[in-house]
């Protein structure tokens, strides 16, 4: 890109020459109405799910460019698709930018959503753009589903086994490698065992940055329930921490659950530098790892954490009361209620 068009703001352009850029992110023949029409097959029910990211809290310059504010974006409403048991139909996108935005990193911003997207194949159909004091990135995504396959929180049975889809905090130990680079730095007494600890800080640090939506699993899923008796599901993804994924569905469910803290998932790369605490910590409450949480019937559940393979894992069972429990089946450590005190909520102190 040449100093010129790198240089470009959005003031220097306005909103009708940046909407004429970004217009060719999307397909000519949805945009240019009032509103996008989608048709969803007959029998099939809308899910419309929407996410806000901002600037300083949910993305930075220190720790994303442009691309992957626009992936993270995409990538938590897919997710939230996901969830729900449905197939994206296409997205809409939001943008509160201040003027002296430089037009390059907005078309970043739809690269990679874009770059999202297309592994999905789902289009951008339409969206806003605003002047604002805070770079904001609202974006609705649109899904259909059968609805005898909507996946609920409200679904989940005593007896029911809680199954994660992959493994958890690797997304928070990314953005704790991003804002703190001499994190595990010096724990290397060879050459070859810092480039391990590189290699591993790569790995964590593209989670963090490229995180991936599961709906890829749902056909799995949908195989395995359809081989046996038809069973309703219960579940949600793990945005906001395996913790307060457990504890929502077991309050819309009026259950409880108890998780075994030794069947959790930990990335690989968590051995060389983190303590099992801080791995626990990362997991339960750090989010962003969008995973799926759900809770089937132990014959189906088995099946399908064996179909999916490494990272996937039955990590405890749903119970009677109302109370969520980590367990630690070796009895090294006492049991701990869990809830939704110690994860990211906003407004919180």
């Amino acid at each position: 890109m040449n100093s010129e068009l790198s240089s470009l703001q959005v003031q220097d352009i306005g909103e009708q020459g940046l909407l004429a850029r970004l217009q060719r992110f999307c397909p000519p023949e949805i945009i240019g109405d009032d509103g996008a029409v989608l048709s969803t097959e007959p029998g099939q029910s809308l899910v419309v799910t929407t996410d806000v990211l901002v600037d300083g809290v949910h993305f930075s310059e220190i720790t994303t460019s442009g691309e992957d504010a626009g992936w993270r974006a995409v990538a938590a409403n897919l997710s939230d698709i996901a969830a729900m048991g449905a197939t994206p139909l296409g997205i809409t996108v939001g943008l509160g930018l201040p003027g002296e935005v430089a037009v390059s990193w907005v078309e970043e911003l739809y690269q990679g959503m874009t770059q999202c997207l297309q592994k999905y194949n789902t289009p951008i159909v339409g969206g806003d753009i605003v002047r604002s004091p805070t770079t904001t990135i609202a974006i609705s995504a649109f899904g259909q589903v059968d609805p005898l396959r909507i996946i609920r929180r409200t679904k989940a049975k005593v007896g029911d086994m809680i199954v994660v889809t992959g493994v958890h905090g690797a997304c928070a130990a990314g953005l704790q490698l991003l804002l703190h680079p001499e994190l595990g730095q010096n724990l290397s007494d060879s050459d070859s065992e810092a480039l391990l600890l590189s290699a591993d800080r790569t790995v964590l640090i593209h989670a963090h940055q490229r995180p991936k939506p599961r709906l890829d699993v749902l056909p799995i899923l949908w195989e395995i329930l359809d081989s046996y008796t038809p069973h309703s599901v219960a579940g949600m993804d793990s945005s906001d921490g395996l913790a307060d994924a457990v504890v929502q569905i077991c309050r819309a469910s009026g259950v409880g659950a108890v998780i075994e803290r030794t069947q959790i998932p930990l990335p690989k790369q968590f051995n060389h530098w983190l303590t099992q605490e801080q791995a626990l910590e990362y997991a339960l409450y750090g989010g962003e790892d969008f995973e799926l949480v759900l809770c089937l019937p132990k014959e189906q559940a088995y099946a399908f954490v064996q179909q999916l393979g490494e990272g996937a894992a039955i990590v405890g069972k749903m119970t009677d009361g109302s109370t969520v429990i980590l367990h630690d089946q070796t009895e090294e450590y006492p049991d701990q209620v869990l809830n939704l005190d110690r994860g990211f909520q906003h407004f919180s102190h």
